[in-house]
């Protein structure tokens, strides 16, 4: 029976994160996943995800991801890969939509860079947009989109170079806190750690299934445009979309194609080990629900289609926190569709919380208390 520090049970964005920082402490830690790091089937995969300060949801996120975006600076340099493309974002809606109001209270309150666009301005920089006159866009030049599967392997090759170690294929069957800390069993045994952070994904309640948690299928996908060249990276931001189909968002014009998909897609709770991984005409027609309507140069043939797991909470917000009954055992689901680009200040609050120190971020938005 091994004995480590700390042991992470995950490896996507999360997990990979608390890896290389608590590695780069000195600690011996291992990580543990059940799959392949960088595998299709949770919620770290899908070539991109999105970058914004002007944080919708709440204006307590926009310093956590100022933080963030600084460490995925300092992952790139020491990874020696470009893991960040900075294009700008357009967000766009009516004025008192959720997403106009929270982004631009957000940008407001922190202070952030934006432009306020009519409906005819947005249409005059960005052709490719065809919007009522009602509404609005706010445009932030610090926008952009992190490389998914590259950012994944910088952050556990720094960590694996920091003596971290990673053990793919294992599936972890459960927890045996103690007073030593956890024992944590395996297919093929089991280890002992000081403690353990659970960073599972849409696997979370099978460790810890008291959670409020409920795993929902998204699908993304890929489309070939009919006029290329008005979605090319130096002409097109990133951009959100709300409607009356909801919001949808998407990237600028990459190898791959033009990526977009619709936020929630169609909510639909599913079994993380049973998800149904074809791609339907309903699905196909949620994507193109507001790019028929918004973005007709967009609206060409569909290259390919991935489904993608979101792990919601009751309220949209995170849960990093230590389980009250067992504060050895940390617990971290910073999903609900819009943890990603967070990673590198999460792995850093993890490790504070996994070696028992007061963080220095905000995260009291984030406790398990909040549910009781």
């Amino acid at each position: 029976m091994t004995s480590f520090d700390v042991a992470v049970i995950g490896a996507g964005a999360t997990g990979s994160a608390a890896l290389y920082a608590l590695a780069r402490r000195g600690l011996r830690v291992l990580g543990l996943e059940q799959f392949r790091a960088g595998h299709n089937r949770g919620s770290s995969h899908g070539v991109s995800r999105i970058i914004r300060y002007g944080y919708y949801e709440h204006p307590s996120y926009v310093p956590l991801v100022r933080h963030a975006d600084a460490q995925w600076h300092a992952i790139e340099q020491g990874s020696g890969r470009t893991l960040r493309h900075r294009t700008g974002i357009l967000e766009i809606g009516t004025l008192d939509a959720t997403l106009i109001r929270g982004t631009l209270a957000s940008s407001r309150e922190h202070g952030l860079a934006h432009d306020v666009l009519d409906a005819g301005e947005v249409m005059r920089r960005f052709p490719a947009f065809q919007i009522p006159s009602d509404f609005i866009g706010v445009l932030q030049p610090d926008g952009g989109w992190l490389e998914v599967e590259p950012s994944i392997h910088a952050l556990l090759d720094l960590a694996k170079a920091a003596r971290a170690q990673l053990r793919e294929g294992v599936r972890v069957r459960g927890l045996e806190p103690n007073n030593r800390g956890v024992r944590i069993i395996m297919d093929d045994g089991s280890i002992e750690t000081r403690s353990v952070i659970v960073a599972a994904g849409p696997w979370m309640r099978a460790f810890v299934p008291d959670l409020p948690l409920r795993v929902t299928r998204q699908v993304v996908g890929w489309f070939d445009p009919l006029e290329p060249q008005l979605f090319a990276p130096e002409r097109f931001p990133i951009f959100m979309l709300e409607t009356h189909h909801g919001i949808h968002y998407g990237f600028p014009l990459h190898v791959q194609g033009l990526k977009i998909a619709k936020h929630f897609h169609s909510n639909e709770a599913v079994d993380a080990d049973r998800v149904d991984r074809t791609i339907s005409r309903k699905d196909e027609a949620t994507m193109r629900e507001a790019i028929a309507e918004h973005l007709p140069a967009a609206n060409g043939a569909l290259r390919r289609a991935t489904p993608c797991l979101y792990t919601m909470t009751p309220d949209g917000d995170f849960i990093l926190d230590r389980l009250p009954q067992h504060p050895q055992i940390v617990v971290a689901s910073p999903c609900s569709g819009h943890g990603f680009k967070f990673a590198p200040v999460i792995g850093e609050i993890l490790a504070d919380l996994a070696t028992g120190k007061a963080t220095a971020h905000d995260i009291s938005r984030f406790r398990i208390g909040r549910f009781a």
